[in-house]
């Protein structure tokens, strides 16, 4: 399969995660350009960086605080002038520090962040999509959204949100070559999952058993759909929100 990202610029949000660095890499390994997106963890973007560059590949990192547009207008503009044009965004960041908190403050800090902030993002890299005629932009959700749990709030709120105005902007931005889609991870073994109070090992182990499957997800199945999601190889899918669950939405 030709994905035709050789050569493109691909922005990845929240890349020092699990989910993020199996992004930025399955995106480099198919010739793209990878900008290295970061908010708290310099070091883990760093490191993703690295692993790029040491295969022979074009990275770079770039701090967005999604919660501060100014934030999100200097980095789009750090990476067109680094690596080039945005061709492809995968907006996989999330505001951790506020994810459990249910207080007034946490869920507007949330919201903020991981909705406002997110088609922010989207609104400042789509210009030079729209010059260029072509994009893909890459929309990283839960499958909580559609299959919910008891838990914090905000996150499948602000996850559901994003998933609305990505069928807007697939609407929107179709005409000017810009496909918008959604990923949807189930359950995922990252080590903020397995720590997370609300989650941990038995939680997930019980979800990987009752998985068609046999097992939960892991970043690199995320990662292998979103690459052709936000690739030359997708030509015609648009608006639509792909579930990475291995069929556990059919089974609850």
């Amino acid at each position: 399969m030709d994905t035709k990202l050789s050569g493109r610029t691909v922005l990845v949000t929240g890349a020092s995660g699990a989910i993020g660095r199996a992004l930025a890499t399955a995106f480099a390994e198919e010739g793209a350009a990878v900008a290295a997106g970061w908010h708290s963890d310099r070091a883990g973007a760093r490191e993703v960086v690295r692993t790029i560059t040491g295969a022979g590949g074009r990275a770079a990192e770039v701090r967005i605080d999604q919660g501060d547009p100014d934030s999100i207008d200097r980095a789009v503009t750090e990476v067109e002038h680094v690596l080039g044009g945005i061709g492809v965004l995968v907006a996989n960041a999330v505001a951790w520090p506020e994810f459990g908190d249910q207080s007034r403050e946490g869920l507007i800090g949330s919201l903020t962040a991981n909705a406002a902030g997110t088609l922010a993002l989207v609104e400042a890299v789509l210009p030079a999509m729209r010059s260029a005629g072509w994009g893909r932009v890459v929309l990283i959700s839960t499958d909580i959204v559609e299959q919910p749990m008891a838990g914090p709030t905000a996150y499948p709120a602000a996850k559901g949100a994003v998933e609305t105005a990505a069928r807007v902007f697939a609407v929107r931005e179709a005409r000017h070559g810009i496909l918008t889609n959604v990923v949807r991870p189930g359950f995922t073994r990252t080590e903020r999952a397995l720590n997370a109070p609300w989650l941990g090992p038995e939680v997930i182990g019980a979800e990987g058993a009752k998985t068609p499957t046999g097992r939960i997800c892991t970043p690199e199945d995320v990662a292998q759909a979103a690459v052709f999601l936000g690739s030359g190889a997708n030509g015609h899918v648009n608006g639509e929100a792909l579930s990475v669950a291995g069929g556990r939405q059919l089974t609850r």
